[in-house]
């Protein structure tokens, strides 16, 4: 008799399972497609693993014929289980079966034979037979356990071999524990034929693979109503080069001030309103929520991206309006093309926010098409990230010196260390472009410590006396001066080479004073280390007289853009500028300073230093030896 004690529950929960993954919506990816079939099939072989125990049980009542069939039936949905619980792994992975034809032929052939011999059976005995006494194995019953084997076998070996490709740690860990479960399941049946086991340990296995992946509510946002950024690159990854789309770009104009306007749980509804017109409303397309109020639909090539502009576009004069909410917005637009050609998921992902970031500079209200222009500067930003990580591991981040001449004097008295990195075809990529990039992925403290350290180097081999040198200034990010043990670190560095702090003096920019009590603890700490401090870029950013007064800063130096402004059309603006800095005993620098007329206008106003092309441009540290050597 067999036990169907466990089968019945296993069918119940499986039934949860199916009521609530069909409840909310699903992307369509392999993946979810092959949890879709272990699911169905899942199903398919409890039911009749039920239904071919209990005519098995009471075979006397029944057809010989219908007992057969029930069995059959039975083995082929078991071999098949085994089968789409291997293609799962597949999926997770990212394994392609159409990217080799060979091994896939391979990999389904055991399933195809171990289905044969099955059919067989309704005359050749094989896996079973039926006589007046009922229910018997055949000579190749066992074949179940070695098709299990066989799969399980080739799964782990997927698993183990792609440990290092695997996006996240936990989805490794999951789809190790996920066959750990089945061969448990599969050894369990082994030993207790009797009891339908295994379909207790391949409900533990589901249970795993739902948690690990499969949650719908993983990829949805606003309430489930519209798919999230992780789903949307997920499935460009899996159709980019497969199937060809365009694409709209929704972005709610001044989204974060209409946030403060409205407030967090009115604008959470709206965009909530908006997710559900966008799905309602544009039958056949893949409706994506990318943050900060903007959304991405995908739109089969054939419908009329304009026509959905103008029709959400239409839709946005009108109020967004519901129980406790009514919003009024305005959005603007990007729209483009994925073809099969295009390279990849990321770069296309990157194209749109560099667009939705050039849409909203624009006033975030109009359309921007993306072109090969938007492309072209994805692969600049590419080219740039790969050159920044070459020059930090390599150490290859090369120092300019650019000489500040004394007004008084004519002659140089410091310099200012500028970071240099170069492209593969050993071009030079401006700092303006290389410095946001080493801020945005967190590789500016390693950029500002090769810098000082490469800046100590110099000092410590070269006679900066003998040059006319006092000191040289390096600069310090905003990001940098949040580091709190940034002055431990650095006079360490200064240490290592002995080279007094007082040779270096540490640039920062206005934008570092917007928290100006920590800028002030900070500063105070770097100087009980022997430190000075110059205010960069002034006339750019957020100080004040206030301010200044607060810190300790022992020169300021003038933006060139105000110096440009003054040596075009005079006024009292910057004059009166500096005299009242000097009143506060700041010493003055110059910006920007690109011939005769414009260092002597500068001294006039009583500048105290200057600096720019027209005493020399960044110079590499050979070259800067060589010139100012006695």
């Amino acid at each position: 008799m067999w036990d169907l004690s466990f089968a019945v529950p296993s069918l119940l929960i499986l039934a949860i399972f199916l009521s609530f993954y069909f409840s909310l919506p699903r992307l369509n990816v392999r993946r979810n497609r092959a949890f879709l079939r272990i699911l169905i099939v899942e199903t398919l072989v409890v039911t009749s693993g039920i239904f071919s125990s209990y005519v098995d049980n009471f075979y006397w009542k029944y057809s010989a014929t219908l007992v057969i069939l029930a069995n059959m039936f039975y083995f082929i949905t078991f071999y098949t289980r085994s089968f789409i619980l291997y293609q799962f792994n597949e999926s997770v992975l990212g394994k392609k079966r159409r990217d080799s034809t060979m091994i896939s032929h391979l990999t389904s052939l055991p399933f195809y034979i171990c289905v044969l011999i099955a059919l067989s059976s309704f005359f050749s005995k094989a896996v079973f037979y039926i006589d007046e006494k009922g229910y018997h194995s055949g000579p190749f019953y066992k074949i179940i356990y070695l098709c299990s084997f066989f799969y399980l076998l080739i799964s782990y070996l997927l698993v183990v071999l792609n440990r290092d490709k695997s996006k996240r740690k936990r989805e490794w860990y999951s789809l190790f524990l996920y066959n750990f479960i089945l061969m448990c399941g599969l050894v369990a049946r082994m030993y207790f034929p009797k009891i339908l086991l295994m379909d207790t340990f391949c409900i533990m296995a589901i249970i795993v693979v739902y948690l690990a992946f499969e949650n719908p509510e993983y990829n949805l946002e606003n309430g489930g109503i519209v798919f999230n950024s992780r789903a949307l690159r997920e499935y460009l990854e899996e159709n980019l080069g497969c199937r060809e789309y365009k694409y709209v770009g929704i972005m709610i104009h001044k989204y974060h001030e209409m946030r403060d306007i409205y407030g967090t749980r009115q604008m959470d509804e709206g965009v909530f309103l908006i997710a559900r017109y966008f799905t309602q409303t544009f039958r056949g397309t893949e409706v994506f929520y990318y943050r900060k109020g903007r959304f991405i639909i995908l739109v089969p090539k054939g419908m009329d991206v304009m026509a959905i502009c103008r029709q959400i576009e239409e839709r946005f004069r009108k109020v967004w309006r519901s129980k406790d909410t009514e919003l009024y917005l305005e959005v603007g637009f990007i729209t483009g093309d994925i073809t099969k050609s295009s390279e990849s998921a990321d770069k296309l992902l990157n194209t749109m926010i560099y667009a939705f970031e050039k849409l909203d500079n624009s006033g975030g209200s109009e359309k921007i098409e993306v072109t090969e222009k938007e492309f072209a500067h994805i692969e600049q930003d590419t080219v740039v990230r790969k050159s920044l990580k070459y020059a930090l591991e390599k150490r290859a981040v090369e120092v300019f010196l650019q000489p500040l001449i004394n007004v008084e004097t004519g002659l140089i008295e410091g310099a200012e260390a500028l970071a240099r990195i170069r492209d593969p075809q050993g071009n030079i990529i401006s700092p303006t472009v290389f410095v946001p990039v080493a801020e945005s992925s967190g590789r500016i403290n390693e950029l500002g410590e090769q810098v000082f350290e490469k800046t100590c180097e110099f000092i410590k081999d070269n006679d900066l006396e003998a040059m006319g040198i006092k000191w040289i200034n390096v600069n310090l990010s905003p990001a940098q001066l949040m580091k709190f043990d940034l002055g431990e670190r650095l006079a360490a560095i200064a240490q290592k080479y002995r080279v007094p702090t007082g040779k270096i003096r540490l640039e920062i920019t206005e934008e570092s004073m917007i928290d100006a009590a920590y800028l002030q603890r900070q500063m105070q700490l770097m100087e009980e280390k022997g430190f000075q401090f110059v205010l960069d870029d002034y006339g750019t950013g957020y100080s004040n007289l206030l301010r200044l007064k607060k810190c300790t800063f022992i020169n300021i130096k003038i933006d060139k853009g105000l110096v440009w402004d003054y040596c075009r059309e005079r006024d009292e603006l910057l004059p009166t500028m500096v005299q009242t800095f000097k009143q506060m005993n700041f010493g003055i620098t110059a910006e920007g300073i690109e011939d005769m007329q414009m260092a002597e206008e500068m001294q006039k106003i009583g500048c105290d230093y200057l600096q720019g092309f027209y005493y020399s441009k960044p110079v590499s540290m050979n070259e800067f030896a060589e010139k100012y050597k006695v």
